[in-house]
């Protein structure tokens, strides 16, 4: 499997690298993946040459190709003027539309400020949903004040999960066990000695008159009224 992981941090170090590397290692402890990083500061003059001439470099067309591939994404990136850098959206404006469809993607952010925590919602989940690539229910951002903090650790254990458990393979479907058919018990009918007169009191009559009676050895037989009637008088 594998797993790229693509960083839009501008600096050496960066705050967003380091959120990537962390929700990297959150994913790979609940998966066994090949992991794979794209710095996209170091591909940013071959991003601009591409966006000019439409046709890639080979470096930059390499990475496009690893991001296609992939079994799942994680993308990070520096907040700027509250939405996603201009570096990072210039990349994934090189994406192939289809590239994307079905992979899975953990989001992740980075800012000065909690204030621009909810830029994974408004900004960046849109945009892969137009790339018609799930997201993960779980986005992390971090703020300068959330590193060291046991809140930022649990988010980045949350969303790993998330992720590693959307790139498993599904596991094929097991119809439960159940028992052959039978056909429906029926209780064998074992009262020989009817009742004939009851049964010709409450069987329906016929158009002429007859009623329809019980008879041991043949099921039905049919009476005229008459000779009901006439039997009737006798007693």
């Amino acid at each position: 499997m594998k797993l790229v992981v693509v960083s839009a941090g501008l600096s050496s170090p960066s705050s967003t690298r380091l959120l990537a590397d962390r929700l990297t290692a959150a994913t790979l402890a609940h998966l066994d993946a090949e992991p794979q990083v794209i710095e996209v500061r170091e591909l940013a003059t071959e991003i601009a040459q591409h966006l000019v001439t439409g046709f890639p470099p080979a470096r930059l067309a390499a990475a496009l190709d690893t991001v296609a591939a992939a079994d799942g994404l994680i993308a990070v990136t520096p907040v700027f003027a509250a939405s996603y850098s201009g570096l990072f959206k210039s990349f994934f404006d090189l994406i192939d539309k289809d590239a994307l469809t079905g992979t899975p993607v953990l989001l992740g952010a980075t800012g000065g400020t909690a204030r621009h925590s909810l830029v994974t919602e408004h900004a960046m989940r849109p945009l892969f949903t137009h790339l018609r690539a799930p997201v993960v229910p779980t986005a992390v951002y971090a703020a300068s004040q959330d590193w060291g903090e046991q809140g930022l650790a649990r988010r980045i254990t949350r969303a790993g999960t998330e992720l590693a458990r959307s790139m498993r393979p599904a596991t094929p479907h097991t119809a439960p066990h159940t028992a052959p058919h039978t056909a429906p018990h029926t209780i064998p009918d074992t009262d020989t000695d009817t009742d004939t007169d009851t049964a010709a009191a409450i069987a329906p009559r016929s158009p002429t008159g007859a009623i329809t009676s019980a008879d041991p050895a043949h099921g039905l037989r049919t009476v005229p009224f008459e000779q009901r009637l006439a039997a009737l008088r006798a007693e």
